[in-house]
């Protein structure tokens, strides 16, 4: 089966096709969000863009649920990847939905956005009408780069309580708790730069590089902390290295790739962002003793005391090589924290609708901690609704995804059909059980 069997065969696959198809990385959503917007005019669903270009909508309640407290489903429009092709196909075994292995596909999030999507279609053009709770929905820019759209989203009009976000990588996960994110951005600087020829014998010049390499081995990579139960506490991950005559490249090539855009002829193959650190690697000037480097890390961990003991851990390494090369160069270390620890909230309404639920799709959905920072942080921990309440979100997973944020990224079609039903389970049981 080809994707064009299943579009015809499948209108939730076809609205997913639909959407992936439309490149979004983080700040530049503009067109899948049209298509969205476009999608909900059609459909007569009420829908505005809020002063971010975040997009909120709302079908109210139908039935004997028409008035009770609504429910908020939520996902986020951007996706890894770059402004490239989108080129979709089934995989050769017929199970997943996959690309050409030159980009990402977007399923994360575009699976969730479709599932929302094709479940409003559902409530408001069925045959026999659906009874069922005020839904509210918000579809979010940047949410794999800054959290920027989530954290401009303008919540003051919602009336939901309880939110989810569908935003998980496997079907049924269910997450009501989850690691904070904090950056850790290490520079090299100030050394005296030369030529790797002329000056390599001079013991006043020393390779950022060479440090930032040094720096760099004293650092724990991976997991920090694991619990057998919990899963990952704390771990730090080594995300970004850049340094020496890389920028002198980068800065002409950004030149050229400009010139040829505003000219409207094709951007070369080596800059492609699956070639383009191959292409930085050969073609930077390597005879230069580098006087800059810069790393940057980012630290997950549910447990602040681990938080804290790997910081201090990374502060300590670079304070130990600012005394070895005291007067040659110098590492700056500069903490951001990212996003707040997401707690478990003592309200297990929700945890439980989406269990029940779960039942009866065959589906067995359990509580758990997720190692990954999520909108539910945001939304926990700084956003209020209408009445001035805090929201009570959790992350759920709709499909079977493989390899996310990479060029293998795919879908397990069946699953995500499954997980659809799920959805629309879950809206059922909200609606039952909030009377």
């Amino acid at each position: 089966m080809n994707t064009e069997e299943l579009r015809q065969k499948h209108g939730l696959l076809n609205l997913f096709l639909e959407l992936c198809e439309i490149p979004s990385p983080p700040l530049k959503e503009a067109a899948v969000a049209e298509k969205i917007m476009q999608i909900f005019r059609e459909n007569n669903i009420t829908a505005e863009y809020d002063d971010y270009k975040n997009i909120i909508a709302r079908i109210p309640g139908a039935g004997r649920y028409k008035d009770v407290q609504p429910l908020l489903l939520s996902a986020h429009m951007d996706v890894v990847g770059g402004s490239e092709e989108v080129i979709t196909r089934v995989s050769d075994d017929g199970k997943y939905i996959e690309t050409d292995k030159t980009r990402t596909l977007g399923a994360d999030d575009k699976a969730g956005a479709a599932a929302i999507l094709d479940l409003a279609i559902e409530l408001v053009s069925s045959n026999e009408p659906i009874e069922h709770a005020p839904i509210e929905i918000t579809f979010t820019r940047d949410e794999e780069k800054g959290m920027t759209g989530i954290r401009r989203l303008d919540t003051s009009g919602l009336e939901s309580k309880y939110a989810i976000i569908v935003d998980g990588d496997a079907l049924g996960e269910l997450n009501d708790e989850g690691a904070g994110f904090t950056n850790i951005f290490v520079k090299v600087h100030g050394g005296k730069g030369g030529h790797s020829g002329v000056n390599i014998h001079e013991k006043s010049r020393i390779s950022a590089v060479k440090v930032l390499s040094e720096f760099a081995s004293g650092i724990p990579q991976g997991v920090y902390k694991y619990d057998p139960q919990k899963g990952v506490i704390t771990s730090i991950n080594a995300g970004v290295c850049i340094g020496g005559a890389a920028g002198t490249f980068i800065s002409e090539m950004l030149k050229d790739v400009y010139s040829l855009a505003l000219e409207g002829k094709p951007i070369p193959g080596e800059y492609g962002s699956c070639r383009v650190i191959d292409t930085i690697n050969r073609s930077a000037a390597l005879n230069t003793i580098t006087s800059e480097a810069a790393t940057a890390y980012s630290l997950r961990s549910s447990d602040p005391q681990n938080e804290q003991e790997l910081i201090k851990t990374v502060q300590s390494r670079a304070g130990a090589l600012n005394d070895k090369y005291k007067g040659l160069i110098k590492i700056d270390v500069d903490v951001e924290y990212h996003i707040p620890i997401f707690a478990r909230n003592d309200d297990d309404f929700l945890p439980r609708v989406i269990m029940k639920a779960g039942k009866n799709c065959g589906i067995n959905s359990v509580p758990s901690s997720f190692h990954a920072g999520a909108e539910t942080h945001i939304l926990s921990n700084e956003k209020q609704n209408k009445r001035m309440e805090s929201f009570i979100p959790v992350i759920i997973g709709v499909a079977n995804l493989r390899d996310i944020h990479s060029p293998d990224e795919k879908i397990d079609w069946q699953s995500f059909l499954t997980g659809r039903k799920w959805l629309g389970e879950i809206l059922r049981q909200f609606s039952q059980d909030s009377v």
